[in-house]
């Protein structure tokens, strides 16, 4: 059991010190595994949506693959786990491996809620991409309906949440972490991975910044049309209300911004001013113009 939570505590380790690092984590991360001395532990079995190390007494990961578009849908979790955290719930179910209850890989499940044990929940928010939830446990295990429920904690090291309140609360946790992943893919992909303000194409440097707030109620749902992506400079400077985009989706540079000189990257924002931003493929896809409309009066009010 020690030499257990050694694995499991330098997986977590890992695992969160890659998301800290990058984010979102590919399955290229997910293969790489960890080390301890000087074993190479691997995270998840990439045919398998359940693992456990053969060093490990208990499972360590549990992975929902987010299906390509067009591809088959195994198990009900691909289609259930996003719509169960949006909707609120206080635990999301997750599909047993086949149509044996007493198959290996559900009986770690059913284990690892009998020893409340805490694991990653590897869930998929793109096709390849994934957003690690630790600590997860198992809360409730139907043999009949082929399933386990599963909850998360709030705090990294915490027992399985014993209440209900506790259980929603960490589900409103996970659904904010879940918007802001599946938001900047959803946008950032819509504008082909460029900068809409530079045109730089490189995804890992861009940002998918809301028009409105997501605090806004009516205004600032985490849909594409409330949102630009920019590259982090720009989106920091957009957020400072030191770049402003009109309803007709012309840049304004802050009058602060260009009465200055300092250096090569004010020069570049500057030169930004009066350009037309780039705008996605898909015509549906484009800034809501009362967004931008509401946006761009706070814009002109910081001047």
């Amino acid at each position: 059991m020690v030499e257990d939570q050694a694995f499991r505590t330098t997986a977590f380790r890992e695992v969160r010190r890659l998301a800290d690092l990058n984010g979102d984590l590919t399955a290229r991360d997910l293969r790489a595994g960890f080390q301890l001395d000087g074993q190479r532990i691997p995270l998840i079995n990439p045919q398998r949506g359940i693992f456990k190390p053969t060093q490990m007494r208990f499972l360590l990961s549990i992975r929902t693959v987010y299906p390509r578009p067009g591809a088959k849908i195994w198990y009900d979790d691909q289609r259930q786990v996003h719509k169960q955290i949006y909707e609120g719930d206080e635990a999301v179910d997750y599909a047993f491996m086949g149509q044996k209850a007493d198959a290996a890989e559900n009986r770690w499940l059913r284990e690892a809620l009998e020893s409340a044990v805490p694991f990653i929940y590897f869930l998929g928010t793109a096709p390849g991409v994934y957003k690690a939830l630790i600590p997860s446990f198992v809360i409730g295990w139907d043999a009949s309906g082929l399933k386990a429920r599963i909850a998360f904690s709030a705090e990294e090291e915490a027992s399985a949440p014993e209440t209900a309140t506790e259980r929603r609360y960490a589900l409103r946790q996970v659904k904010q972490r879940l918007h802001q992943a599946t938001f900047r893919e959803a946008v950032i992909t819509a504008y082909q991975g460029r900068c809409a303000v530079s045109g730089l194409r490189e995804s890992v440097l861009l940002d998918a910044a809301h028009i409105i707030a997501d605090k806004h109620e009516k205004l600032g749902q985490p849909v594409i049309p409330n949102g630009i992506p920019l590259a982090k400079t720009h989106h920091a400077a957009f957020d400072a209300h030191l770049i402003g985009i009109d309803p007709d989706f012309k840049i304004h540079v802050s009058r602060r911004i260009l009465g200055q000189k300092d250096g090569p990257t004010l020069e570049a924002l500057k030169r930004l001013h009066a350009n037309q931003m780039y705008l996605p493929t898909r015509g549906k896809d484009a800034p809501d113009r009362d967004r931008l409309a509401v946006r761009f009066d706070q814009f002109r009010g910081y001047e």
